[in-house]
């Protein structure tokens, strides 16, 4: 209400003549009762959102996970890689896992196979409940080789599996039967863990869509057997299209990558070490071209 109005409604009401004086402009607001700063509607701050957000439902899941790898955050959180059955490779948070009192414990530790829950993050997932299904790094830690080849297995996943969330479940499968074959053996007894790193890798590289042939050309698919072996053009190749610099391995070594790729552990009984050793050589240069580097951890592994 302008001033104007107001003091033509006080003349047509005579309030304007009380005590035969004349009004200041103060007085005639404090007699209407008019509040000189009232809030509009739309900027009032509602009082009882408050307790309504803190108590919003955020989203959870669980799931199946393998721990890759773990990164520090902040002072005493770290962000957990894994990767999963449903969900392919996830990054989350797990909030006080450095703390001695926390609740995860070790839990979390890489080579941990765990059964989990996660509440929905903005950036990054949360974890809230852990529970062990499989504690495969422990036993590893008395066994030097073992150990490396466990860490070759969780490096590989890691850079085959690019995209997160997207379901990864050979990848997923195939992980958790390499480590659980590196505790208590495989399906034909125990093998060195040499060999089943190599059979883990060559299986998860056909799984990727680079899946070796050592029998037949690899280029013009000549029936094979064939001597020449070359990472370039995906396996062994014929004469005919040999390329220069191609190796040429022992029959017995062709044989075991193939028995190595197939999962025939059977024929992978009384390996002599001349024959192993080739055989991880031939397969660290496949993994090597067409992963576009080495994996870091390779080194360490005792061939």
């Amino acid at each position: 209400m302008g001033r104007q109005p107001i003091l033509r409604y006080l003349r047509r009401t005579g309030a304007a003549g009380v005590l035969g004086r004349r009004l200041k402009w103060t007085d005639i607001w404090l007699r209407l009762r008019v509040p000189l700063a009232t809030p509009s509607p739309a900027r009032r701050s509602p009082r009882k959102l408050g307790h309504v957000r803190d108590n919003i439902e955020v989203p959870t899941y669980r799931d199946e996970a393998v721990v890759l790898r773990t990164h520090k955050l902040g002072e005493a959180d770290r962000i957990i890689t894994m990767l999963s059955r449903g969900r392919g490779k996830i990054r989350a948070v797990a909030k006080g896992v450095r703390r001695t009192t926390s609740k995860f414990g070790a839990r979390l530790e890489p080579f941990s196979h765990v059964d989990l829950q996660l509440a929905v993050g903005h950036t990054l997932d949360v974890i809230t409940q852990v529970e062990s299904l499989d504690a495969f790094g422990e036993p590893l830690t008395d066994d030097y080789p073992a150990y490396t080849a466990g860490q070759v297995m969780l490096e590989t996943a890691d850079r085959l599996v690019v995209e997160e969330s997207e379901p990864a479940v050979q990848q997923y499968l195939l992980l958790v039967g390499a480590l659980r074959a590196l505790n208590q053996g495989t399906s034909d007894g125990r093998r060195p863990p040499t060999l089943i790193l190599d059979s883990y890798l060559l299986r998860a590289l056909a799984v990727a869509g680079y899946a070796p042939s050592f029998s037949d050309c690899a280029r013009c698919g000549v029936a094979g057997p064939h001597r020449a072996f070359s990472p370039a053009l995906g396996g062994a190749v014929c004469e005919r299209c040999r390329p220069a610099g191609a190796s040429r391995p022992a029959p017995e070594t062709l044989a075991l990558l193939g028995a190595l790729l197939e999962g025939r552990w059977r024929d992978t009984r009384q390996v002599p070490d001349r024959v192993a050793r080739e055989t991880s050589g031939i397969t660290a240069a496949f993994v090597a071209w067409h992963l576009d580097r080495n994996l870091r951890s390779l080194a360490h592994v005792e061939r």
